[in-house]
């Protein structure tokens, strides 16, 4: 156990530095999760910082080395369906036609981990005189940039559970319907959004907390194609009437060009909005071109180079770009510093105990085209590190519903965290402060705070209160009274 020194118990307390600020405004968090990807609940830090961890390479899980599917398969998307616990896996697949020409296709997977991956034989699809294949569609050109989603809006027709966008700037965006996520219809003859660019992945979504459907395109800065590849959002009540697009806005941090942003509901907090794009630099090359060639890259990929970035949005018309960094920097290998290689795919998914899982498109437009896994703790995009010294983080008042609060951390072995409650002015809660919580060590998903030997919060819940945190060689990723 770590020794507090006198000045590590006073800072404890709360008795030295910047003290809250009396002006904030009070937030309901209610019962909700609350993850720490952006600053949102954050008044005071001194000595703890807001972290992003990089995720753990899990290997590859799908080589794209079927004769109907293809070197590029960008614009993946991942979905969990908890109906029949299984993952589902859409990617853009093609083959060549008997006059020469590339038909691009949409092609479907299955898992029942998110780790071992399967290729049903659908018989939907004919391609090259058999229909032995995971083919769903074929219509160009749908099968460019096909982005489902499973609706969670309430009361939703059983056959429109599964719901899809697709099309491009020449034809706008159609919507898609399915009820079993496999056989997929268009709904309308006219498109429903023709704003934006639309080339790249157009994601949609049921938004619980703002309670409208919700679709993510690719726009410039300077419109058409001038200034830097950005990102609008439009809105509707029904998946049918769509309001005109709205460029998002990004905090004070410079332009870049985003290529996907791949924005989804968070599935242990769906009022956060986790944000997993690839960010292009579309000028820089670092490998010759007889390098490129030695590794077969498409010629039209040799210029430019990609990856994974970490943004976050609480709906409407701003992302929080708290981590510039790279998210997954490309790794050690020349294959992996081409063009549009390094290209995540669209959402976070649960899989093994305690983890959750992205997947990145890698190795694009090269023979070795595959799918790649990469993990994270739950909740784990990012925290509250606290330095080995000690430090604190005072939050902005709030109300809760609940009668217990739990945490998911982890500290050193010689680390430590201690929470204090406080009222909106600063002022210690008896019964609740730091010296009176219980030292809380290890490293659990799930951690009830004890003062003393009491945990219960009721006669607090919904009155404002703010955190006080104590944080020594320890992460702090999500808090939820419950």
């Amino acid at each position: 156990m770590k020794s507090l020194s006198v000045l590590a118990l006073t800072v404890m307390c709360g008795y030295t530095g910047a003290e809250p600020s009396k002006d904030e405004k009070v937030i309901n968090i209610g019962n909700r999760r609350e993850i720490f990807v952006d600053p949102y609940l954050l008044d005071t830090l001194k000595g703890v910082q807001l972290t992003a961890h990089v995720p753990r390479d899990e290997g590859a899980v799908l080589q794209f080395d079927k004769n109907w599917e293809s070197s590029t398969p960008a614009y993946i998307t991942i979905l969990h369906d908890g109906a029949g616990d299984i993952y589902r896996l859409y990617y853009r697949g093609g083959h060549e036609r008997d006059n020469g020409k590339r038909q691009e296709n949409t092609c479907y997977a299955e898992s029942k981990d998110g780790i071992h991956w399967e290729r049903p034989s659908l018989g939907i699809v004919n391609v090259k005189g058999s229909k032995d294949n995971n083919v769903i569609l074929e219509e160009v050109p749908f099968t460019h940039n096909f982005s489902p989603f499973i609706d969670k809006k309430p009361g939703v027709p059983a056959e429109q559970r599964f719901k899809a966008f697709a099309g491009t700037d020449r034809t706008g965006l159609f919507p898609y319907v399915s009820a079993d996520g496999i056989h997929w219809k268009k709904i309308t003859d006219k498109p429903v959004i023709t704003d934006g660019l639309l080339d790249s992945q157009n994601v949609a979504f049921w938004s619980e907390p703002e309670q409208v459907y919700v679709c993510y395109f690719r726009s410039w800065t300077g419109g058409g194609e001038g200034g830097y590849r950005s990102i609008s959002r439009a809105t509707s009540k029904d998946f049918i009437n769509w309001s005109k697009g709205v460029e998002m806005t990004y905090g004070n941090v410079p332009f870049e060009h985003l290529y996907t942003q791949q924005t989804s509901p968070y599935f242990r907090a769906p009022h956060v909005y986790i944000a997993i794009g690839s960010r292009f630099v579309p000028h820089r090359q670092i490998l010759s071109t007889e390098q490129l060639e030695r590794l077969k890259v498409d010629p039209s990929q040799h210029k430019g180079l990609s990856e994974p970035f970490l943004m976050s949005s609480r709906g409407g018309n701003t992302y929080d770009r708290t981590f510039m960094e790279a998210f997954i920097p490309p790794a050690m290998g020349q294959n992996h510093w081409s063009a549009r290689t390094n290209y995540p795919s669209l959402n976070v998914v649960p899989t093994e105990e305690g983890r959750m899982s992205l997947y990145v498109n890698q190795d694009y437009a090269q023979p070795t085209g595959h799918l790649r896994r990469y993990s994270l703790r739950v909740d784990g995009f990012s925290s509250l590190k606290g330095t080995y010294q000690g430090g604190y983080v005072v939050t902005k008042p709030m109300v809760f519903k609940g009668k217990e609060l739990e945490i998911n951390f982890s500290t050193s072995a010689v680390g430590e965290i201690r929470i204090g409650l406080e009222d909106e002015n600063g002022k210690v809660i008896p019964g609740y402060s730091m010296a009176d919580c219980q030292q809380i060590i290890g490293n659990e998903l799930s951690r009830i705070v004890n003062w003393g030997d009491n945990s219960d919060l009721s006669k607090l819940a919904g009155k404002p209160i703010r955190l006080r945190v104590y944080l020594a060689d320890a992460h702090l990723y999500s808090i939820r009274f419950k």
